[in-house]
């Protein structure tokens, strides 16, 4: 009998001990499902205060826009570079500098485009002889856009003093002179020269597809070649 109470002892607690289990495991599950509408919503109070301190700003341009000048180009790009600069803009730098001073780099990636401005040609820059040759002098290359692109330039580090917020107009300052710059790299690089001789390239193949036995260019305003006629100048219909 000792032994059949012991063996009922036992079946009771672990009943007991089951229903305990499973009343713990309602409990955890009440909770959590508590719980998880207070997360929520503090998930959607945190969305709410971080728009609030970093906003999306809204760009609304003004309808009224004003045409200041429309001017016709000739412009004939015959070569495009890009380059990559990295550009250091500080003040501030002197025996206090690490109090007031102010220093960044600017990674500057830009683009620039030169050519052959053929609106400067005159009557006198082009002529012809008997035998179907042309006479060119063309004007100086020059380069026409010389910009950053912003969407691949950066700032690739930024320190300031401990008593400074920084100068606003340094990242402007430094974009300004990453512009120069990208302009300098290209010119030594040769792109105006580079220019002239594309833009030879091209003319060259275009006035021999137009029937032309040969084509010589000046990189001066060329002399009348003997049996040699300059382009005849229109005259003018008066007007009834």
């Amino acid at each position: 009998m000792p032994h059949v109470k012991t063996g009922w002892a036992y079946a009771f607690a672990a009943t007991a001990l089951l229903i305990l289990a499973l009343g713990a495991a309602s409990v955890v599950t009440a909770v959590r499902s508590a719980a998880s509408p207070v997360q929520s919503l503090s998930e959607q109070v945190g969305t709410q205060v971080a728009q609030i301190l970093h906003p999306t700003p809204t760009i609304r341009p003004d309808p009224v826009a004003i045409v200041r000048e429309v001017r016709a180009l000739a412009r004939l790009e015959t070569i495009q570079y890009t380059v990559e600069r990295v550009i250091t803009a500080e003040t501030g730098q002197g025996p206090f500098g690490f109090l007031f001073g102010d220093r960044l780099l600017l990674v500057a990636h830009g683009m620039v485009i030169a050519g052959v401005d053929l609106e400067q040609l005159q009557p006198g820059d082009i002529e012809f002889d008997d035998l179907g040759r042309v006479y060119v002098s063309l004007p100086e290359p020059e380069v026409f856009v010389a910009t950053l692109d912003n969407d691949k330039s950066y700032i690739y580090d930024r320190d300031t003093g401990l008593l400074t917020r920084g100068n606003v107009q340094l990242e402007s300052e430094a974009r300004r002179a990453a512009e120069a710059a990208i302009r300098e790299t290209a010119v030594e690089d040769g792109i105006l020269e580079q220019a002239r001789v594309n833009a030879e390239s091209y003319l060259y193949g275009l006035l021999r597809t137009l029937g032309y036995t040969d084509v010589l260019f000046s990189p001066a305003p060329p002399k009348v070649h003997p049996a040699a006629t300059p382009i005849p100048t229109p005259t003018p219909v008066p007007t009834p």
